[in-house]
């Protein structure tokens, strides 16, 4: 320990006391420095003593004299310490005692807890989140500002309030869990909906945590922190209803990642095709057939994921084998919240709708099928004709090949005649031959063939058909129908029909306007965009706007036998080959019937329905 230097007698209430000391004269200084003091200098220098003492000593000193009383607790900093300084006054002798204590511990932690009050009341007061105080009871003793945010009521207003009275009355149950387990473990947390000023009701989730008695352990306070989830229950809500939603759905749904394995299949999917709930996923090739595969792979992915979504009637194969299902399939493309990509699949079991169709296509069938032999007995007149001209020539030239044969002997010419004879008979049979087959074409009842068609040549036999009945109407049918048309796709006695049906109409319309007049009928036919156009333009009375727009309706006709079918069953056969048919009223009257068809696919098989 350092010597002390040489000061005047040192009291000895200052030599023995334990805190550092010294004494100071009316000019502040130094009399007599105990040795506690001494030992915290290291240094018993005038610097040193200076460095300890607060910085206003030398006022103080005056002061304390001047007012009598001690002065306590003056900061000085001393290195890393921090001193905390008494001034305490002798009048008699006019001096004055300081002592000072370390108190770097105790000002630094207070220092620290001020920083942490000040921090927690920013928090408090900025958070979103509703921290409040409660008594065991559940009784508010104070809340943070988010209150108001939150409940629309400000701190002061819930103090005292029960927290029972804001709670959903299905949700006050939890309460009294929530204070045995509060009791029991000291933290809970729990869900339920509370009641905003408005009257309305929020969901929150509450953690809480109990501060007990340090000696009893008992339940004094309870601090909770307590947070909206409004809108992640009801996200969740509507996540299970649209879970419902999908397992219950008819539609097959099957949810796909992005590197194209299937995740998920609902229970109509694993019905429809054959998985079990315990049976592991399929691999998406072995759902589909190589083409539908092939066009799901370099269509699909790549639509839905510029479009969002992608559609296409395709054929699922089940799982076991037998035989494909039809779907309308939709191919949908989703983000997660991280951006990750992944799809669904949702499709639709169109089986009966194929049924539907494939009976339709029947019924049609046999529509037209009734209205050809309708079409027959109202041509009925002119087809005898046409057979019996040549069955007629037939008899003829048999008649004179026999006479010719009898006078062999007496006619040298007479065999030559007879083999001319039999030349015609046998040019006469083959052509009434040919009427007779292109009836039995025309009649034919069955499923249809769809093939390539050279549509001119279709066109030719319509007009061959209804030959004799334009004729005796003195209907002259113009055709324009050029020999390079591209070939289209259709049933050839079906569209043979249409175009029957067309030119009927028109003759009809012709002599309506013109009787007893010759006219004229124009058929037409032409490439275009794609498809093939062929056009019945006829010079009758044409038809109104309110007729035009009825013309096609089913059972709608201004014929007074008619039964109103012919153009609504035309319209129907001509879209079935992916067509149309349309009315307009021709230039310088009259009217037009503008058949579209497509062009023949590059894919199209003859016996596609």
């Amino acid at each position: 320990m350092p010597t002390p230097p040489a000061f005047p007698s040192i009291s000895p209430l200052l030599a023995l006391d334990p805190q550092p000391g010294l004494l100071l004269d009316v000019r502040a200084s130094p009399l007599a420095l105990n040795a506690a003091l001494l030992a915290l200098l290291g240094s018993p220098g005038p610097e040193a003593l200076a460095g300890c003492l607060p910085a206003n000593h030398v006022q103080l000193v005056r002061a304390c004299l001047g007012q009598r009383r001690a002065i306590e607790d003056v900061e000085a900093q001393f290195g890393e310490r921090v001193l905390l300084w008494t001034f305490i006054p002798d009048p008699q002798e006019r001096r004055v005692l300081a002592r000072c204590r370390d108190a770097t511990a105790q000002l630094l932690g207070e220092r620290e807890a001020a920083r942490a009050r000040r921090l927690y009341r920013l928090i408090t007061e900025n958070t979103t989140d509703l921290i409040s105080r409660h008594d065991p009871d559940g009784h508010f003793l104070d809340a943070s500002p988010a209150s108001w945010t939150l409940l629309g009521y400000w701190p002061e207003e819930l103090r005292g309030m029960p927290v029972r009275t804001l709670l959903h009355v299905r949700e006050r149950a939890q309460l009294r869990r929530a204070q045995e387990a509060l009791e029991q473990h000291g933290y809970h947390t729990m869900s339920y909906r509370i009641r905003h000023r408005a009257g309305h009701y929020l969901w929150f989730e509450t953690a809480s945590r109990a501060i007990r008695d340090t000696y009893t352990g008992a339940v004094v306070e309870v601090i909770s922190v307590s947070r909206d989830i409004t809108a992640r229950v009801l996200a969740e809500e509507n996540n299970r209803r649209l879970a419902g939603v999908v397992e219950a759905n008819t539609d097959l749904v099957l949810f796909i990642d992005p590197a194209g394995q299937v995740t998920y299949l609902n229970p109509a999917a694993r019905r429809t095709l054959g998985i079990g709930e315990r049976q592991p996923m399929p691999a998406l090739a072995g759902l589909f057939a190589c083409a539908d595969l092939t066009r799901l792979q370099e269509e699909g992915w790549s639509t839905a994921e510029r479009l969002g979504a992608w559609s296409a009637d395709l054929r699922l194969q089940p799982s076991g084998g037998g035989p494909s299902v039809p779907v309308s399939l939709v191919l949908l493309a989703h983000s997660a919240i991280g951006g990750e990509r992944y799809y669904s699949l949702v499709a639709r079991d169109m089986t009966e709708r194929e049924l539907r169709e494939a009976q339709q296509h029947r019924h049609q069938d046999e529509l037209a099928h009734t209205a050809r032999l309708v079409s027959l007995g109202e041509l009925a007149s002119g087809l005898a004709h046409e057979i019996n001209q040549p069955l007629a020539a037939v008899v003829n030239y048999a008649s004179a090949s026999q006479r010719y044969l009898q006078s062999l002997e007496k006619n040298p010419q007479a065999v030559l005649r007879v083999a001319q004879g039999l030349e015609r008979i046998t040019e006469h049979a083959n052509h009434a031959s040919e009427v007779i087959k292109r009836l039995r074409a025309f009649l034919r009842k069955g499923q249809r063939r769809m093939q390539a068609l050279d549509v001119a040549d279709v066109a030719r036999g319509a007009v061959r058909l209804c030959g004799w009945e334009a004729s005796a109407s003195q209907v002259a049918i113009e055709e324009q129908l050029p020999g390079d048309l591209p070939p289209v796709y259709a049933d050839r006695v079906l569209l043979e029909q249409v175009l029957l049906n067309l030119l009927r109409n028109a003759i009809d319309a012709n002599r309506e306007a013109h009787p007893g007049q010759p006219t004229r009928i124009v058929l037409t036919a032409c490439a275009k965009a794609g498809q093939v156009a062929i056009e019945v333009r006829d010079c009758g009375p044409g038809l109104s706007d309110a007729e035009l727009e009825r013309v096609f309706t089913p059972f709608y006709t201004s014929k007074p036998e008619g039964l109103g079918l012919g153009l609504s069953m035309s319209r129907s056969i001509v879209e079935g080959f992916g067509g149309s048919l349309e009315a307009q009223r021709a230039e310088g009257g009259g009217l037009s019937m503008c058949c579209l068809l497509p062009l023949q696919q590059g894919d199209a098989r003859p016996d596609a329905k």
